[in-house]
């Protein structure tokens, strides 16, 4: 049994939009979760008429990965607030097969690369039987208050 909390605790993400079902550990430098790619699953609305999740979903996975890295760091320094965290891009992101097969699990797998107060670099693997499905790297960005709000409200100003 898990003595972490759900994935949610740790993301600023509400259904349908969190992915993932599980944290298995957290560390200083890594993080894993797992989801199931299940019909009944949080992936159901996304998987197409096979039961298949399309490789295309790894970016989300493995970014709300170093969102839960980033929120149990958070909690653990008495954060409780979860904030929004932006992905910059991902280098050599493959997800071999294309897509992820029905019924399977899927381990994600984060490593910290590198870390200042708003830039993080994660190596990524997603594995399904120890093996990886897709691999990739994540680059993170954490703006400021000030800075989302200006974000979010712009349209409101034009």
């Amino acid at each position: 049994m898990s003595h972490y909390s759900p994935p949610g605790d740790y993301l600023p993400h509400d259904a349908p939009l969190l992915l993932l079902d599980n944290v298995v550990t957290v560390s200083a430098d890594d993080v894993q979760c797992q989801v199931a790619v299940d019909p009944t699953g949080v992936l159901a609305p996304f998987l197409d008429a096979s039961g298949n999740l399309p490789g295309w979903y790894a970016l989300e996975l493995m970014a709300q990965t170093v969102g839960v890295w980033s929120g149990w760091h958070r909690q653990n320094k008495g954060v409780q607030q979860s904030t929004l965290g932006m992905v910059l891009g991902a280098r050599e992101l493959v997800c071999e097969a294309g897509d992820f097969p029905a019924n399977a699990t899927l381990d994600i797998q984060a490593h910290l690369l590198m870390q200042d107060s708003r830039f993080g670099s994660f190596e990524c693997a997603i594995l399904i039987d120890n093996v990886p499905a897709a691999t990739g790297r994540v680059n993170t960005f954490q703006p400021t208050s000030e800075e989302l709000t200006s974000l979010f409200n712009r349209g409101e100003n034009a």
